[in-house]
Order: structure tokens, then C-alpha cells, then sequence
């Protein structure tokens, strides 16, 4: 067992209740991120916590002071565990890496909000991407600094002074590194440079069945959304532990690298152990292209019950599974 700061003996009651759990499984993992998205995912109802063994705490470190609890149930008769992770992607990996560990799951639902970052897509569309990438690892340099040949792309501070070109911007430039990631079918040790981190193609291929379905429109009867939402399957998405709501830095990223969708857990959850993985995602912003303050105030919660009506439409659609070793065929 991994590391605990749970003190021993309710350490042990935890660990014996997975054991008794993981006898029924194999489950699906869900993880989303804050507290709204959490209630808009149980308002829905059809979350059925086990009669036995409803949750399990756990606790992943001494800041955890109450620990993660893990909600155990079924979903249209298909068993589920889900979690609350936080935000960022150290918890999101943390907290994937932990239920991997600890339950037997066939895989992992990751869902939440997101700003968006294309102007082809609109607040409230739901996105479930082909890929993510880590758009906050950078080598930050100097105005006259050499930029690394093997960064995947370029951002020049200075570029956006106003008027264009006046001065010197001493924030100089910033190049965007590639995650260095291991694999179990190279040497050990062995680093692999890795941009694009892609989602379970299979699940992905799944939930294309899911185009066309009926989202919200409205947060409540007196405010609703100009269009009726969309949810869209196979655009790109960019993670970072950056909350992005800067028009300019926005325009950045659709324009560098074409992704949709900006959020600080998804590609964190994306390479779990070579288990399935797909994210599904509610556009709450526009990532700062707004006036005023951000639209996640005002739309966050309806984002996050079309990304919980979308989870819960592509659970519907997996097939039934019975045997452990299911997810490795």
C-alpha cells in the first residue's frame, strides 16, 4: 500500500472495506474537481450509493486534514467510484494514481468545466477532447535568452506591448517544454519527450455517439443561453495550473497550438497507467474574451451540469463488463 497519513487503525478499516468492495468490482472512476461541479453531478439523481459501503475516506497527505472520500455506487446499474480531486494537477494526478492503486476500476471518467478557448464553440457546449496538452511547462528567459531547439513553441512577451514595439519588455520570451514520461515498453529510466497526451481512442470513438444530445440551456427561467448547446467530440485541449482569463494569452493558444478548451486537471489524468481515460469537460468562459467579470460566475453551473448530463449519457453507452482483466483486452 501507498504512503497514508490516515492514522493506523482507521487506516486499516479503509483498506479493509476496498477489499471487500473490490470483490464486487471492477468499477468505472469518476473524478471531477470542485464542489459545484460535485452537486451537479448528485442533483441528478442517478448516483445509488452502496447499500453497505456508501464512501470511504482516505486521506493522501497531513494537508488533507479530512481526507478524500470516495463515493461508491452505480450508475444505471453499472458500478462507479467517484471522487472529488481539488484543484490543479498535482491533485488530479495524485488522486487518479491513488484510485488506480487502491480500486478496481476499468477505467476513469475525468469531467468538470472549462474555459473556452475557441470561438467556434460557446459558453455552455460541452467538449470531450482527443488530446491535452501541458501548455504551463516553460523555460522562461531572458529578452536576449537562446531558446531550447526542442521546446514545441514560442511565446515573446514583447510582442504584445502597447503600442506594438515600443521599449523593451523585460519579461522576455517563454518556451513551452515537452513533458518527459515514462513507459513500461521502454528501458527503464528512460525519458520519452511527450506534447500531445491523448485520451482512450475506443472511449473516445463511444462517446461520438453522444453528438446531438439534449443539453441546457437556461441556468434558471429568467436567464438562458442566446443558442441551444452543443457537445462536440475530437478537439484539442490545453492544461496547466494556470486559471486563464486573459483575451490576448487565449488568442495565444488557439492560434500556437489549436486547442478549445483550457482547464488546470485534464492531462494530468490522461496517461493513467495504460488504463482507459476520457475527459469530458462544460464550457463555463470565454477565458477572459468576455467584458467584464468572467462568465464562470454566472454560467459555471450550468457548464457543469451539461458535462454531468453528458458523463452520465456516455456511462449508458458502455457495455457491461464482468470480468477484472476486462479493460486489458
Amino acid at each position: 500500500m501507498s504512503v497514508s497519513a490516515i492514522p493506523s487503525k482507521r487506516r486499516r478499516g479503509s483498506f479493509s472495506t476496498i477489499k471487500q468492495l473490490n470483490r464486487k468490482g471492477p468499477y468505472i472512476g469518476l473524478i471531477t474537481v470542485y464542489s459545484p461541479e460535485e452537486e451537479a453531478f448528485f442533483r441528478s439523481g442517478a448516483f445509488k450509493p452502496d447499500a453497505k459501503h456508501p464512501f470511504v475516506d482516505l486521506s493522501g497527505s497531513n494537508y488533507d486534514v479530512e481526507g478524500r472520500r470516495y463515493r461508491v455506487g452505480k450508475i444505471n446499474g453499472k458500478k462507479v467510484v467517484f471522487v472529488r480531486c481539488g484543484v490543479g494537477m498535482t491533485n488530479a494526478a495524485a488522486v487518479t494514481q491513488q484510485m488506480l492503486d487502491l480500486f478496481d476500476v476499468t477505467g476513469i471518467v475525468h469531467f468538470g468545466i472549462s474555459g473556452n478557448v475557441n470561438d467556434s464553440m460557446s459558453i455552455g457546449d460541452v467538449t470531450i477532447p482527443k488530446q491535452f496538452a501541458h501548455t504551463g511547462l516553460w523555460n522562461w528567459l531572458n529578452p536576449n535568452g537562446t531558446m531550447d531547439p526542442a521546446d514545441v513553441a514560442y511565446l515573446e512577451v514583447g510582442s504584445y506591448n502597447v503600442p506594438e514595439g515600443d521599449g523593451v519588455n523585460l519579461l522576455g520570451q517563454i518556451g513551452y517544454s515537452a513533458e518527459q514520461l515514462f513507459s513500461v515498453s521502454r528501458e527503464p529510466n528512460t525519458a520519452v519527450s511527450l506534447w500531445w497526451m491523448e485520451v482512450s481512442q475506443q472511449w473516445l470513438q463511444l462517446a461520438r455517439s453522444l453528438e446531438g444530445m439534449e443539453l441546457e440551456k437556461c441556468v434558471n427561467s429568467s436567464l438562458c443561453l442566446p443558442e441551444k448547446p452543443k457537445l462536440v467530440v475530437g478537439l484539442k485541449g490545453a492544461t496547466s495550473n494556470i486559471f486563464l482569463d486573459n483575451a490576448a494569452y487565449r488568442d495565444f493558444l488557439f492560434q500556437t497550438f489549436e486547442v478549445s478548451s483550457s482547464d488546470m486537471e485534464s492531462s494530468a489524468t490522461c496517461l493513467s497507467n495504460g488504463f482507459p481515460v476520457i475527459v469530458i469537460r462544460g464550457l463555463s468562459d470565454l477565458a477572459g474574451a468576455e467584458s467584464g467579470d468572467n462568465a464562470i460566475h454566472t454560467f459555471g453551473s450550468l457548464a457543469a451540469l451539461n458535462a454531468a448530463k453528458a458523463v452520465l449519457e456516455f456511462i449508458s453507452k458502455l457495455p457491461g463488463y464482468n470480468s477484472p482483466l476486462q479493460h486489458y483486452m
